[in-house]
C-alpha cells in the first residue's frame, strides 16, 4: 500500500465515522425513510410519467404522511375512547374503602389509610411528572425533528432514486453482472422480508381480531392493532394477546366463547402463519426460519422498532454478499486456470 492509497483509506475512515455520529441520533428516522422509500418507489414512475419527478415524489410523500399519521392518530383517539368510558363507568359509592381497609388489617394485622395512602401517591407522581418536563420536550423535540428529516430525506430518495442507484453501481467495485446479481439477490430480501413480513402480520392480526370479535372481547379493534404489531415477532406474535383473551373469557365465566376462542385462534391464525411464510418470505427470500427470528429479534435490540424489518434484511444481505463473493472466486479460479 502506497502512501496516496494509505492517506485515502484514512481520509474515508475518518469522514465515514464523523457521518455515522451525526447520523446515528436519527437513525431510527432514517431506517424509517428508507423504508418507505422502498415501499412507494414502485407508484413513483408511474405518477411522474405524467407530472415530472419532483411533483411525483412530493405527492407520495403527502400518501407516506397520510398513510402514517391518520392510523396512528386514530390509535390514540381509539385508547383515549376506552380510556374515558372505562373511568365514566367506574362507580365512586361502590368502592368502600372502609370495608377493604377493614380486610386488610384483618389479614395483615396493620392498620392503613386508602384514601391517605392515594394522595400521597399522586403527590409523589405529579412531582416526577414536573421533574420530567423537561425531558419529555427534549424527547418531543427530537421526535418532530426525527419526523421531519423522515419526510425530508423520503422526498430526496424518491425524487433522486435514479441517481442514487446508479451513484451505487459506479462506486461498487464489482464486474457488471455480478453487481446486478448482488443487488437482484438483496432486492428479493427485502421484498420479501419488508412487504412478506408485513402482510403476514396484517393476515395474522386481521384473523385474530376476527375472533375477538366474534366472541365479544372488549376493545377488539384496539387488540387487534396490537396483535398486527405483535405478528411481526415469529412464532409467539398475537399468542401475546388471543392467549390471554382466551383465559379472560374464562374467567368471567364463559368457558364455551374462551374454547372456541382458543381453538379457532390455534388452528386459523397458527396455520396462517405456517403457510403464508414458507410461501411469502422462505421461498422468495431463501431464508431459513431461524435467520428471519433471529433477524426479527436481534434487529430489535439492535435498532429497535426498525430492527423488526432491518434484522432479517440484514441477515439476508450479508447471505446474498458471500454467495456474491463466492461466484466471484469461482470465475477468478476458472480465469486462473
Amino acid at each position: 500500500m502506497n502512501r496516496a492509497t494509505g492517506t485515502f483509506l484514512a481520509l474515508v475512515v475518518a469522514f465515514g465515522f464523523l457521518s455515522l455520529q451525526l447520523v446515528l441520533p436519527f437513525v431510527q428516522y432514517v431506517l424509517l425513510a428508507l423504508l418507505l422509500a422502498y415501499v412507494l418507489l414502485p407508484l413513483r414512475d408511474p405518477l411522474a410519467d405524467r407530472t415530472t419527478p419532483s411533483i411525483a415524489a412530493f405527492i407520495l410523500v403527502l400518501l407516506a404522511l397520510t398513510g402514517f399519521v391518520v392510523p396512528i392518530a386514530a390509535l390514540f383517539a381509539l385508547i383515549g375512547d376506552n380510556a374515558v368510558r372505562w373511568a365514566q363507568g367506574v362507580d365512586p359509592e361502590s368502592i368502600q374503602l372502609a370495608d377493604v381497609e377493614s380486610a386488610i388489617e384483618e389479614t395483615t394485622g396493620y392498620e392503613v389509610d386508602l384514601a391517605a395512602e392515594a394522595a400521597s401517591a399522586s403527590q409523589e407522581i405529579a412531582a416526577f411528572l414536573v421533574d420530567q418536563t423537561t425531558t419529555y420536550f427534549a424527547l418531543a423535540t427530537h421526535t418532530l425533528l426525527g419526523l421531519g428529516l423522515t419526510l425530508f430525506l423520503l422526498y430526496y430518495l424518491l425524487k433522486d432514486s435514479d441517481r442514487l442507484l446508479a451513484w451505487l453501481h459506479d462506486v461498487t467495485p464489482l464486474p457488471p453482472d455480478l453487481q446486478r446479481d448482488l443487488f437482484a439477490r438483496i432486492d428479493a430480501v427485502m421484498r420479501a422480508v419488508l412487504l412478506g413480513h408485513v402482510f403476514i402480520a396484517f393476515v395474522q392480526g386481521s384473523l385474530a381480531g376476527l375472533g375477538l370479535f366474534a366472541m365479544g372481547v372488549p376493545n377488539a379493534a384496539f387488540w387487534t392493532v396490537v396483535m398486527m404489531v405483535l405478528a411481526l415477532v415469529p412464532l409467539v406474535g398475537a399468542f401475546l394477546v388471543w392467549g390471554p383473551a382466551a383465559l379472560y373469557l374464562f374467567l368471567v365465566d364463559e368457558p364455551v366463547l374462551a374454547a372456541a376462542l382458543f381453538v379457532y385462534s390455534l388452528i386459523i391464525v397458527s396455520v396462517s402463519d405456517d403457510y403464508l411464510r414458507p410461501i411469502v418470505v422462505d421461498r422468495y427470500a431463501r431464508l431459513n426460519p431461524a435467520v428471519i427470528i433471529l433477524g426479527v429479534l436481534g434487529g430489535a435490540y439492535a435498532f429497535g422498532v426498525m430492527g423488526l424489518f432491518y434484522g432479517p434484511v440484514v441477515l439476508g444481505a450479508l447471505i446474498a454478499t458471500v454467495e456474491t463473493v463466492d461466484d466471484y472466486w469461482d470465475r477468478q479460479d476458472q480465469r486462473s486456470a
